[in-house]
């Protein structure tokens, strides 16, 4: 009875079995014994009862003493195990219906997770766009009228740019004579060599671009994400495979001339196509592009790094393979994005800031608290350790003492940036990135346009925040601010279209 309770029918039959023949009662009976009855592997309800009732009693006493008990009592059995079978499968198929909900529900949640990170990431860049490496932050105020409260076209003029001093044949600063073949007007960017080459050394980056527009990187990653739906919508197949087509369509993308309107392609872009154009035969298809771009890596490891490509940017084109291995676990979707920035980025000591920054991503999209989890990740030894975690509370202490929306507010912002690392070199910039997430974790409009008036490598940096706040903002139920998705301008079609199939 202890095994079947005292209101199973098997119960009551040895009970009444035992009383109308003055034999023992089922409590005197070894459980022992009373198993070596019953089938291995066979539960002690359901269907099978009956037999092993049937079995005991012939087994124990004479049939024809007891045969309208044995009736009665089977009949019942026959009842309760018809009710408990019933009643068994309604329960399944009510919990098979609720996990079914609640997976539903769960991949609904990261879904729009996911489209809040993307529209983030786009919102962020393009509100940038126009003061991109603006490193006195004055010169914003100056040259805007103003802070940035919106999208701005960029001017003309930008007074701290450097393009006409970058190698067009190569990543950093240039080494480019007459001699060497340009990789910036014969390989990519085909119409915009003679910007790269002017003699006005205050040429815009981003000039001849629209307000709301999207610099390369994300035009790039965007192109990655349109990539991936086309050819593995239900994320199926193998990373890699997927890898080897995208390499393909983004060498296919970088090389057509007029496949978009930016100006400059950092240095990632340069070094990569570079090494690419060097080779004999090109490769264009998926598994020799996938081939070059392993070796490639293999053999640049090796030897001294390019400190160039050691830069914030690569955790834009990290964002879309974040996205599309969100629903796996966090340790999978850091390895699987950082195997994807090895192929463009063949810098080891970049992958560290990838891996920590895919986790961070990967933990907000999947409902976690974006405070909680960049409050985690202040300490890495790679950022500094616990002394750059204390400088940045302090900076934080620092700037939340001065009115909500104040200038001298912004101004502390603008402050802590800069002693953080303003340019694109990744420890910094990441810094710089973890601070803005803490101090606007709640707020996605006031985080990217503070980036944006930070100046500096505000552009990819301020992507990375996007989706961090983004996903957070979703997350909450707060949403992104309408009018930041309609002012949106290259990318609002693209954006559109792949939300629909995230």
């Amino acid at each position: 009875m202890m095994i079947l309770g005292e209101g199973h029918p098997i119960c009551r039959l040895f009970v009444k079995c035992c009383t109308h023949c003055g034999g023992p009662l089922l409590s005197t009976i070894r459980v022992k014994t009373l198993m070596q009855f019953w089938p291995i592997g066979k539960s002690l309800s359901g269907a099978g009862a009956a037999p092993f009732v049937t079995l005991f009693v012939i087994g124990r006493f004479y049939v024809a003493d007891t045969p309208q008990i044995v009736s009665s009592i089977l009949d019942q059995s026959k009842q309760y195990s018809d009710s408990s079978q019933s009643v068994g499968l309604l329960s399944a198929k009510q919990e098979e219906s609720t996990e079914k909900t609640q997976i539903s529900a769960m991949s609904e949640t990261l879904r729009k997770a996911k489209e809040g990170a993307l529209w983030g990431a786009v919102i962020a860049d393009a509100l940038s766009m126009p003061v991109h490496w603006y490193y006195n932050t004055d010169d914003i105020k100056h040259d805007y009228n103003g802070w940035l409260t919106g999208y701005r076209a960029p001017n003309k003029h930008h007074p701290s740019s450097i393009i006409t001093i970058s190698a067009v044949d190569g990543s950093g600063r240039s080494g480019w004579h007459e001699k060497c073949k340009p990789v910036i007007g014969s390989v990519i960017l085909h119409d915009k060599l003679k910007y790269w080459t002017s003699e006005d050394r205050f040429t815009h980056y981003h000039q001849g671009m629209m307000s709301g527009d999207s610099t390369l990187n994300t035009i790039v990653a965007l192109h990655v994400m349109k990539t991936i739906q086309r050819i593995d919508p239900n994320c199926h197949q193998p990373d890699r495979e997927v890898r080897g087509e995208v390499l393909a369509d983004y060498v296919k993308f970088m090389t057509s001339p007029g496949s978009h309107n930016d100006t400059y392609a950092e240095s990632y872009h340069r070094s990569f196509f570079k090494d690419w154009s060097a080779l004999p035969e090109l490769p264009k298809s998926p598994k020799d592009l996938l081939e070059f771009a392993e070796k490639r890596y293999a053999s640049k490891s090796k030897g001294s790094q390019d400190s160039q490509l050691v830069v914030i940017g690569a955790l834009v084109s990290a964002i879309p393979w974040i996205l599309r291995n969100a629903h796996k676990n966090e340790a999978e979707c850091a390895k699987e994005t950082v195997e994807f920035i090895k192929l463009t980025h063949p810098v080891p000591s970049l992958i560290p800031f990838v891996d920590l920054y895919a986790r961070l991503l990967h933990a907000v999209l999947n409902g976690h608290d974006l405070r909680q989890e960049v409050l985690k990740v202040l300490g890495h030894s790679e950022l500094g350790g616990p002394r750059k975690r204390e400088m940045i509370f302090k900076l934080l202490e620092k700037a939340q003492s001065y009115p909500k929306d104040s200038e001298a507010k912004l101004k502390a912002y603008q402050s802590a940036t800069e002693m953080l690392g303003s340019a694109c070199y990744i420890e910094g910039a990441l810094s710089s990135m973890l601070f803005l997430a803490l101090e606007f974790a709640d707020d996605f409009q006031g985080g990217v346009l503070a980036n944006a008036n930070c100046g500096g490598e505000n552009c990819h940096r301020g992507s990375a925040l996007g989706a961090l706040l983004g996903a957070s903002a979703v997350n909450k139920g707060q949403g992104l601010p309408q009018h930041l998705k309609d002012g949106l301008e290259s990318s609002k079609l693209d954006l559109i279209n792949l939300s629909c199939n995230l």
